[in-house]
């Protein structure tokens, strides 16, 4: 309960400013109903009438979970009404484009811990790839995807997904990689340790902390690259395309119960990974 208490305290705050928030950010509405019926209001006759709302400016969190709850549970999950379709398409894009942002990351971190002109050269531009803001990469990769001939959705959100992801994994791989001291280098050293030894029992078991830590960031921002991805694409199916159509149509509702869906399925994917995290350290024998 000790544990509890501080987060159930921050939420209640949370809560607190979102419900204080919501009315008096919908008050207005009320108010131009009242005025245009020749009618007045006070302010505790307004504070129910924002609260259900049909397109408030801001839902109030009761809303929000109503709606969630409806797309969830509410619906078949073959419907293209349910969020939990919309989160499985979201989801193989999400989990594509993490697999290959592991792979490309992995990949040059080895290369820049071994190479000196790698290290020199690709690391920079590592860098300077993520300072392109995302939201104007994803139209370009779409389109060149169409130009090239890649048919389907997927692989263009994929790629977007993989771009945000290998990143964290590459920055935090040669840290680790590198956190190898002198003096366990020159132990193996004495041992007559090969290259390839050298990797498998001193530096990829060490990096292991580190690589598990961007994992963790890697996936939600995957996730947030398939979203993003969704949204100039045309999309009509994907957590992404649900919180546009909800934009477009003037459907709040819509949209923040997409918005949270996707939340919910990043600390999912985090659980995930945090689990097979413990699993592999139990196996190695290394202590929670």
């Amino acid at each position: 309960m000790s544990r509890a208490l501080p987060v159930l305290t921050v939420l209640g705050l949370l809560l607190v400013v979102w419900y204080s928030a919501s009315v008096l950010m919908n008050a207005q509405w009320v108010y131009d109903q009242a005025e245009r019926a020749g009618q007045t209001v006070t302010f505790a006759e307004v504070i129910p009438q924002t609260m259900a709302q049909e397109r408030p400016l801001l839902p109030p969190p009761h809303q929000v979970a109503a709606e969630l709850w409806k797309g969830i549970a509410g619906q078949k999950v073959t419907s293209k009404r349910s969020l939990v379709y919309h989160g499985f398409v979201t989801l193989q894009a999400t989990m594509f484009g993490f697999a290959l942002g592991i792979v490309a990351g992995v990949a040059l971190a080895v290369s820049i811990v071994y190479s000196r002109a790698m290290d020199m050269s690709v690391m920079p531009w590592a860098i300077i790839s993520q300072t392109i803001p995302v939201v104007a990469l994803a139209p370009m990769i779409i389109v060149l995807s169409d130009r090239i001939g890649i048919d389907g959705k997927m692989i263009p959100k994929a790629i977007i997904a993989s771009y945000l992801s290998f990143f964290p994994v590459l920055v935090s791989m040669v840290k680790g990689l590198r956190s190898p001291d002198s003096m366990q280098l020159d132990l193996l050293r004495t041992y007559g340790a090969t290259g390839a030894q050298n990797f498998w029992k001193l530096r990829l078991p060490a990096s292991l902390p580190y690589f598990f830590a961007a994992l963790k960031v890697a996936i939600a921002a995957a996730l947030v690259g398939a979203i993003v991805g969704e949204l100039p694409s045309g999309a009509t199916e994907g957590l992404g395309a649900r919180m546009l159509v909800g934009s477009q149509f003037g459907r709040p509702l819509d949209m923040w119960a997409a918005l949270f869906a996707a939340a919910i399925l990043a600390g999912l994917l985090i659980v995930l990974v945090g689990g097979v995290e413990r699993a592999l350290r139990r196996r190695m024998g290394v202590p929670a």
